[in-house]
């Protein structure tokens, strides 16, 4: 006879049939399934026989071009819109003023509100955060997939305010390719069902920085030197390769995409320029290149974005008219820009014609060298106050247009005092003021960023390299200035939002040397032991909120042996039957009785500091390795720890001792 059966709840009953229906359900043609299923793990086996890495770099680098294109072109139909409102007002001063002001004014607005509503950390360019995350720190927020959307709105309403806001695109599109590497990430995981460490996520965010450089001015070699420079505190050499091809492919399909949307006939420079390539100048004219160096130093705090400007008003003193991109063309024109003044048959400016907006620059009432230097002069402030916008905003394109227009005024200057070129062995050589206005670009920005590669970038992104010598000898000149004097822009920045980024340690500081770890380690380090058991453990918890905490051999006996997450001692209460255990999941079978050693699964120490260790070597350890914090021992006994705060502290109190 069998046992009756026991009652099963109606809800009970529901339950048990969804689950049965579920587990029976209609499943035809299950060879072809199986066949089907098989022929994709085998094409999935050939594609990653080469390293499923290519693929997700390619799709990394052509994702961010199509973006960057997509990005521009609604950009560019935005700014037609606004310059056709602004002419067809008519000749109606206050119409003209309101139709030049309230665009940008709505465009600001609905960028700052709709970036900030999603999350409040979509503003700015991203860039000292994404360092920061680069050396180990954790700021997951930063690279939240909701921080794309909003960063790709926000910042496509920036750019569409024009030059009157001068604001950039390459700090935010940096950020943009990082987020959507992080992402990518995730989706290899799933796919390739693999474990992705942070190892393989900094490798991809290392890519993603190059992408971010080259899919804005379609120069891949830049990108890749920019995220070794700019962004890296140490570079592994097994990551050059995978920077270099996500940037080439990036750049490769930003380039191809205008010329499938006719913009261009064939792949060339982003931003064509004119300079003649025969003799593009003298070896006297190195002297002048070199001082381009000199006097960026002081503006190294300037920050990027401005004021808006009337045309009729200040403006026309500005060339406020011209785009972010039509301010560089015109800058790096070939022409002599004090000659063509003098022509007074020259026509009048044609909307959209690259070699007639230099006139934008002209004046009747100025001379070029008072608007260019009025412009230099007005931008200064703008700048320097606009940077308190919290909205999404790149800063380098503004800092390069900046250095453009200093190198064009003291190109200018000297074509003034030499007229007919510079006399060489019985040879005269004209003056080319665009090839000033390539070496300022380039020695302002890395002057900003301490980076050399500017150099290279104003050279793929004009497809001119017949001035590289004096451009690099004024970015060298720049970077030793500016760096000798105070930290780059976006170390200023860290330091300044007070992100946990470690400083760097100047060579002249050879007291990091005779530091040693014992001189600023913390020696109130709170540590569990193998033979610890429910009140043990749970003191340690309420002592600290560390995440991970050293496991030594007894009280008696400190001796290293391991560590434990926090996480794991807290399941390792929740495994005990005591009225002080934290809620948790049933345990089928409580134990009443435990030890660390016991239940916890014990992590090895694969490195530990010694109290003689010197702070330089600490210091190069924890960016190498991107530590958060490292134990100190003395022949094997923990005597404390080191956290990127003590490192901070001690490298401060080195620079700046009482």
């Amino acid at each position: 006879m069998e046992p009756p059966s026991p009652e099963v709840p109606p809800g009970g009953l529901q339950e048990e049939q969804r689950v049965l229906v579920s587990a029976h359900s209609w499943r035809p043609c299950p060879k072809t399934r199986r066949r089907l299923r098989g022929c994709l793990e085998l094409v999935k086996r050939q594609l990653f026989r080469v390293g499923e890495d290519w693929y997700f770099l390619f799709v990394l680098g052509v994702l961010m071009a199509l973006i960057s294109f997509m990005m521009d072109l609604i950009v560019f139909r935005l700014y037609e819109a606004h310059r056709w409102l602004y002419q067809e007002v008519g000749d109606y001063l206050v119409l003209k003023y309101l139709s030049w002001t309230i665009y940008p004014v709505a465009m600001a607005a609905f960028s700052t509100g709709f970036s900030q509503s999603i999350t409040p950390h979509s503003g700015g360019s991203g860039i000292p955060e994404l360092k920061t995350i680069l050396t180990g720190v954790v700021l997951e927020e930063y690279l939240a997939i909701k921080n794309f959307g909003a960063k790709v709105v926000g910042l496509t309403c920036t750019l569409a305010c024009g030059s009157t806001i001068f604001l950039g695109k390459v700090g935010p599109f940096v950020h943009l390719s990082a987020m959507a590497a992080a992402y990518l990430g995730k989706m290899r995981t799933s796919v390739t069902r693999e474990y992705e460490d942070k190892f393989k996520q900094n490798e991809m965010l290392v890519a993603a920085q190059a992408v971010g450089v080259a899919t804005v001015f379609g120069a891949p070699i830049s990108g890749v030197l920019f995220s070794i420079e700019v962004m890296s505190s140490h570079f592994a050499v097994r990551d050059y390769w995978r920077g270099f091809f996500a940037a080439t492919c990036g750049a490769f399909m930003f380039r191809l995409l205008a010329v499938f949307n006719s913009e261009q006939e064939t792949i060339a420079a982003i931003f064509k320029s004119d300079l003649k390539i025969d003799f593009p100048f003298d070896l006297p004219e190195t002297f002048f290149f070199m001082i381009l160096g000199k006097p960026l130093y002081s503006a190294l705090v300037v920050l990027l974005l401005a004021s808006i400007t009337f045309p009729p008003g200040l403006g026309q003193l500005m060339a406020s008219r011209l785009s972010m991109k039509e301010h560089l063309i015109s800058l790096f024109d070939n022409r002599t820009w004090g000659v063509l003044a003098q022509n007074a048959s020259v026509p009048p400016a044609v909307p959209g014609d690259p070699r007639r907006l230099w006139q934008e620059w002209s004046h009747p009432s100025a001379t070029i060298f008072g608007t260019l230097a009025f412009f230099l002069l007005m931008k200064f402030w703008m700048l320097t106050l606009a940077t308190t916008l919290p909205l999404p905003a790149g800063y380098f394109m503004p800092i390069f247009i900046y250095g453009a227009a200093i190198g064009r005024l003291i190109g200018e200057a000297v074509a003034l005092l030499f007229p007919h070129g510079l006399r060489v062995e019985a040879t005269t050589h004209p003056i080319v003021p665009g090839g000033y206005a390539l070496a300022g670009a380039a020695a302002f920005s890395g002057a900003v960023t301490h980076s050399i590669s500017t150099a290279l970038l104003v050279c793929e992104a004009t497809g001119h390299l017949a001035h590289v010598l004096p451009v690099v000898l004024a970015v060298l000149v720049a970077n030793a200035i500016s760096q000798k004097c105070q930290p780059s822009f976006y170390d200023g920045t860290i330091i300044v939002k007070k992100l946990p980024y470690l400083p760097r340690i100047r060579s002249r500081h050879m007291a990091s040397y005779r530091v040693v770890v014992e001189e600023f380690m913390d020696r109130r380090v709170v540590a569990v032991a193998k033979g610890d058991g429910f009140e043990e453990v749970l003191a340690a918890l309420s002592a600290t909120t560390d995440g991970e905490f050293a496991v030594v051999e007894s009280a008696g006996s400190p001796t290293l042996v391991g560590t434990v997450s926090r996480a794991r001692l807290v399941a390792f209460l929740q495994s005990h039957e005591h009225p002080r255990a934290p809620p948790g999941p049933l345990q089928e079978k409580p134990a009443s009785v435990g030890t660390v050693g016991d239940d916890c699964a014990i992590e090895p120490v694969m490195l530990q500091l010694s109290p003689w260790t010197s702070l330089h070597q600490a210091h190069h350890l924890f960016e190498l390795l991107k530590l958060q914090h490292i134990f100190v021992t003395r022949y094997g006994q923990l005597v404390g720890a080191v956290t990127r705060a003590e490192l901070r502290r001690a490298i401060e109190e080195l620079a700046n001792p009482k």
